[in-house]
Protein backbone atom coordinates (compact mmCIF):
# COMPACT_ATOMS: atom_id res chain seq x y z
CA UNK A 1 0.00 0.00 0.00
CA UNK A 2 0.95 3.29 -0.95
CA UNK A 3 0.33 6.73 -2.00
CA UNK A 4 0.68 7.50 -5.39
CA UNK A 5 3.90 8.71 -7.03
CA UNK A 6 4.04 12.57 -7.65
CA UNK A 7 3.62 12.78 -11.38
CA UNK A 8 7.43 14.53 -11.67
CA UNK A 9 8.69 11.61 -9.62
CA UNK A 10 6.49 8.85 -12.14
CA UNK A 11 8.08 10.47 -14.99
CA UNK A 12 11.81 11.00 -13.65
CA UNK A 13 11.16 6.73 -12.64
CA UNK A 14 10.43 5.91 -16.02
CA UNK A 15 13.31 7.98 -17.42
CA UNK A 16 16.08 6.49 -14.84
CA UNK A 17 14.64 2.72 -15.71
CA UNK A 18 16.29 3.71 -19.45
CA UNK A 19 12.82 4.34 -21.14
CA UNK A 20 11.99 6.55 -23.79
CA UNK A 21 9.10 8.85 -22.58
CA UNK A 22 6.68 11.17 -24.90
CA UNK A 23 4.91 13.49 -22.72
CA UNK A 24 1.41 13.79 -24.86
CA UNK A 25 -0.66 17.41 -24.08
CA UNK A 26 -1.66 18.21 -20.45
CA UNK A 27 -1.21 14.48 -18.88
CA UNK A 28 0.19 15.57 -15.72
CA UNK A 29 -3.44 16.71 -14.83
CA UNK A 30 -5.30 14.72 -17.12
CA UNK A 31 -7.79 12.23 -14.97
CA UNK A 32 -11.19 10.99 -13.82
CA UNK A 33 -10.30 11.96 -10.21
CA UNK A 34 -13.50 13.90 -10.22
CA UNK A 35 -15.12 10.64 -10.63
CA UNK A 36 -13.76 8.50 -7.58
CA UNK A 37 -10.46 8.41 -5.43
CA UNK A 38 -7.04 7.98 -6.31
CA UNK A 39 -5.26 5.49 -4.45
CA UNK A 40 -3.74 3.87 -2.20
CA UNK A 41 -1.48 2.07 -4.64
CA UNK A 42 -1.32 -1.41 -4.78
CA UNK A 43 0.04 -2.45 -8.02
CA UNK A 44 1.11 -2.02 -11.84
CA UNK A 45 -1.70 -3.06 -14.99
CA UNK A 46 -0.44 -3.93 -18.25
CA UNK A 47 -3.38 -4.11 -21.04
CA UNK A 48 -3.47 -4.50 -24.68
CA UNK A 49 -5.04 -1.67 -27.04
CA UNK A 50 -6.80 -4.11 -29.43
CA UNK A 51 -5.62 -1.16 -32.06
CA UNK A 52 -3.16 -0.78 -34.62
CA UNK A 53 -0.76 2.75 -35.54
CA UNK A 54 1.08 4.58 -33.19
CA UNK A 55 -1.20 7.77 -33.34
CA UNK A 56 -4.07 6.54 -33.29
CA UNK A 57 -3.93 4.20 -30.38
CA UNK A 58 -2.17 7.17 -28.36
CA UNK A 59 -5.17 9.61 -28.96
CA UNK A 60 -7.98 6.82 -28.26
CA UNK A 61 -5.94 6.10 -24.37
CA UNK A 62 -5.65 10.06 -24.04
CA UNK A 63 -9.26 11.20 -24.96
CA UNK A 64 -11.61 7.76 -24.67
CA UNK A 65 -14.79 7.19 -26.54
CA UNK A 66 -18.07 7.33 -26.17
CA UNK A 67 -19.17 5.58 -22.84
CA UNK A 68 -15.61 5.63 -21.41
CA UNK A 69 -13.86 8.79 -21.22
CA UNK A 70 -10.29 9.20 -21.20
CA UNK A 71 -7.64 8.87 -19.83
CA UNK A 72 -7.70 5.02 -19.99
CA UNK A 73 -3.93 4.53 -18.41
CA UNK A 74 -1.61 5.98 -17.70
CA UNK A 75 0.87 5.56 -20.46
CA UNK A 76 0.84 3.66 -24.13
CA UNK A 77 3.87 1.52 -24.86
CA UNK A 78 4.07 1.48 -28.55
CA UNK A 79 6.06 -1.30 -30.95
CA UNK A 80 9.38 0.57 -30.63
CA UNK A 81 9.40 0.73 -27.01
CA UNK A 82 8.60 4.36 -26.82
CA UNK A 83 6.35 5.52 -23.84
CA UNK A 84 3.33 8.02 -24.69
CA UNK A 85 2.28 9.52 -20.99
CA UNK A 86 -1.56 10.48 -21.71
CA UNK A 87 -3.11 10.87 -18.06
CA UNK A 88 -2.30 10.73 -14.53
CA UNK A 89 -4.50 10.05 -11.75
CA UNK A 90 -7.85 8.00 -11.89
CA UNK A 91 -7.86 6.29 -15.27
CA UNK A 92 -10.62 4.32 -17.00
CA UNK A 93 -7.95 1.61 -17.41
CA UNK A 94 -8.74 -1.65 -14.78
CA UNK A 95 -12.95 -1.69 -14.02
CA UNK A 96 -14.34 -3.59 -11.51
CA UNK A 97 -12.06 -6.15 -10.42
CA UNK A 98 -11.90 -9.42 -7.87
CA UNK A 99 -11.53 -8.41 -4.31
CA UNK A 100 -9.58 -11.87 -3.57
CA UNK A 101 -6.87 -10.41 -6.35
CA UNK A 102 -6.33 -7.56 -5.03
CA UNK A 103 -5.48 -9.23 -1.50
CA UNK A 104 -3.40 -11.05 -3.07
CA UNK A 105 -1.23 -8.80 -4.69
CA UNK A 106 -1.46 -6.38 -1.75
CA UNK A 107 0.67 -9.39 0.08
CA UNK A 108 2.75 -10.08 -2.69
CA UNK A 109 1.34 -13.77 -3.23
CA UNK A 110 -0.40 -16.18 -5.58
CA UNK A 111 -2.88 -14.64 -7.38
CA UNK A 112 -6.04 -16.43 -7.37
CA UNK A 113 -8.01 -17.35 -10.28
CA UNK A 114 -10.26 -14.31 -10.70
CA UNK A 115 -14.28 -14.63 -9.99
CA UNK A 116 -15.77 -12.19 -9.63
CA UNK A 117 -16.41 -8.03 -10.32
CA UNK A 118 -16.63 -6.22 -6.66
CA UNK A 119 -13.24 -4.07 -6.53
CA UNK A 120 -12.74 -0.94 -7.92
CA UNK A 121 -8.98 -1.41 -9.80
CA UNK A 122 -9.02 2.33 -11.48
CA UNK A 123 -8.33 3.63 -7.69
CA UNK A 124 -5.26 1.10 -7.08
CA UNK A 125 -3.49 0.26 -10.14
CA UNK A 126 -1.19 2.01 -12.66
CA UNK A 127 -2.35 1.65 -15.91
CA UNK A 128 -0.23 0.55 -19.11
CA UNK A 129 -1.78 -0.18 -22.58
CA UNK A 130 0.71 -1.66 -24.78
CA UNK A 131 -0.39 -1.29 -28.58
CA UNK A 132 -1.55 -4.49 -30.38
CA UNK A 133 -4.43 -6.10 -31.79
CA UNK A 134 -4.36 -9.00 -29.25
CA UNK A 135 -5.80 -11.24 -31.70
CA UNK A 136 -2.71 -14.14 -30.95
CA UNK A 137 -1.06 -12.75 -34.24
CA UNK A 138 0.10 -9.40 -33.89
CA UNK A 139 3.85 -9.92 -32.93
CA UNK A 140 5.12 -8.59 -29.75
CA UNK A 141 8.39 -6.95 -30.70
CA UNK A 142 11.62 -7.26 -28.06
CA UNK A 143 11.63 -3.17 -27.67
CA UNK A 144 8.34 -3.46 -26.57
CA UNK A 145 8.19 -6.60 -24.75
CA UNK A 146 11.79 -4.68 -22.94
CA UNK A 147 9.75 -1.83 -22.33
CA UNK A 148 6.85 -3.51 -20.70
CA UNK A 149 9.29 -5.17 -18.24
CA UNK A 150 10.94 -1.55 -17.67
CA UNK A 151 7.90 0.22 -16.87
CA UNK A 152 7.25 -2.35 -14.34
CA UNK A 153 10.47 -2.66 -12.66
CA UNK A 154 10.42 1.42 -12.26
CA UNK A 155 7.16 1.66 -10.39
CA UNK A 156 8.09 -1.32 -8.34
CA UNK A 157 11.42 0.29 -7.56
CA UNK A 158 9.68 3.59 -6.32
CA UNK A 159 7.06 1.46 -4.31
CA UNK A 160 9.96 -0.99 -3.18
CA UNK A 161 7.51 -3.93 -4.82
CA UNK A 162 8.33 -6.63 -5.83
CA UNK A 163 7.24 -8.40 -9.53
CA UNK A 164 4.30 -9.70 -7.67
CA UNK A 165 2.67 -6.30 -7.72
CA UNK A 166 2.56 -6.30 -11.46
CA UNK A 167 -0.58 -8.22 -12.70
CA UNK A 168 -2.01 -8.29 -16.36
CA UNK A 169 -6.14 -7.64 -16.95
CA UNK A 170 -6.48 -11.05 -17.56
CA UNK A 171 -5.95 -12.24 -14.29
CA UNK A 172 -7.88 -9.06 -12.30
CA UNK A 173 -11.41 -8.91 -14.63
CA UNK A 174 -13.44 -12.26 -15.70
CA UNK A 175 -13.74 -12.65 -19.39
CA UNK A 176 -10.48 -10.41 -20.06
CA UNK A 177 -7.77 -11.56 -22.17
CA UNK A 178 -5.27 -8.45 -22.09
CA UNK A 179 -2.49 -8.73 -22.94
CA UNK A 180 -2.55 -12.12 -24.87
CA UNK A 181 0.74 -13.09 -26.95
CA UNK A 182 2.55 -13.30 -23.35
CA UNK A 183 2.06 -14.76 -20.36
CA UNK A 184 2.52 -12.63 -17.05
CA UNK A 185 4.13 -15.25 -15.13
CA UNK A 186 7.08 -14.84 -17.76
CA UNK A 187 6.53 -10.97 -18.25
CA UNK A 188 6.96 -11.02 -14.16
CA UNK A 189 10.02 -13.12 -13.94
CA UNK A 190 11.84 -10.78 -16.73
CA UNK A 191 10.48 -7.89 -13.80
CA UNK A 192 12.16 -9.59 -11.61
CA UNK A 193 15.15 -10.64 -12.70
CA UNK A 194 15.52 -7.00 -13.71
CA UNK A 195 14.68 -5.54 -10.38
CA UNK A 196 17.55 -7.61 -8.84
CA UNK A 197 20.20 -5.88 -6.51
CA UNK A 198 23.01 -4.47 -8.85
CA UNK A 199 26.25 -6.12 -8.32
CA UNK A 200 29.20 -3.51 -7.08
CA UNK A 201 32.89 -3.43 -7.62
CA UNK A 202 35.00 -1.88 -5.81
CA UNK A 203 38.12 0.19 -7.92
CA UNK A 204 40.78 -0.54 -7.45
CA UNK A 205 44.57 1.11 -8.16
CA UNK A 206 45.38 0.77 -11.86
CA UNK A 207 41.72 0.12 -13.00
CA UNK A 208 40.07 1.83 -16.21
CA UNK A 209 35.87 1.22 -17.32
CA UNK A 210 37.05 -1.14 -20.12
CA UNK A 211 39.44 -3.35 -17.64
CA UNK A 212 36.59 -3.76 -15.14
CA UNK A 213 34.00 -4.65 -18.40
CA UNK A 214 36.67 -7.03 -19.65
CA UNK A 215 37.27 -8.56 -16.07
CA UNK A 216 33.86 -8.53 -15.00
CA UNK A 217 31.80 -8.59 -18.36
CA UNK A 218 33.90 -10.54 -20.26
CA UNK A 219 34.22 -7.34 -23.01
CA UNK A 220 36.31 -4.32 -22.42
CA UNK A 221 33.72 -2.59 -25.15
CA UNK A 222 31.10 -2.57 -22.82
CA UNK A 223 32.50 -0.05 -20.56
CA UNK A 224 30.34 2.55 -22.31
CA UNK A 225 27.63 0.43 -20.12
CA UNK A 226 29.21 1.38 -16.91
CA UNK A 227 29.75 4.57 -17.38
CA UNK A 228 25.73 5.22 -18.33
CA UNK A 229 25.05 3.00 -15.31
CA UNK A 230 26.29 5.11 -12.69
CA UNK A 231 26.38 8.15 -14.44
CA UNK A 232 29.98 8.99 -15.64
CA UNK A 233 30.41 11.98 -17.72
CA UNK A 234 34.09 11.24 -17.79
CA UNK A 235 34.96 7.79 -18.34
CA UNK A 236 38.40 8.37 -16.73
CA UNK A 237 37.12 10.32 -13.73
CA UNK A 238 37.28 6.98 -11.34
CA UNK A 239 39.11 6.60 -8.44
CA UNK A 240 40.27 3.63 -6.21
CA UNK A 241 37.52 2.52 -3.32
CA UNK A 242 34.49 3.88 -6.14
CA UNK A 243 32.38 1.54 -5.95
CA UNK A 244 30.29 1.33 -9.05
CA UNK A 245 27.28 -0.87 -10.28
CA UNK A 246 27.72 -3.38 -13.03
CA UNK A 247 25.18 -3.78 -15.51
CA UNK A 248 24.11 -7.84 -16.26
CA UNK A 249 26.70 -10.41 -17.73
Amino acid sequence: MADPLSATKFLAALKAEGLTVIEVGNWRTHNRNSKGPWGPMHGVMIHHTVTSGTASSVQICQDGYSGLPGPLCHGVIDKQGRVHLVGYGRANHAGLGDDDVLKAVKAEAALPVDNEANTDGNRHFYGFEAINLGNGEDPWPEAQLAAIEKVSAAICRAHGWTERSVIGHLEWQPGKVDPRGFTMTWMRARIAERIKPAITYTVRKGDTLWSIAASKLGDGNRWTEIAQLNGLKDADAITPGQKLKLPKK
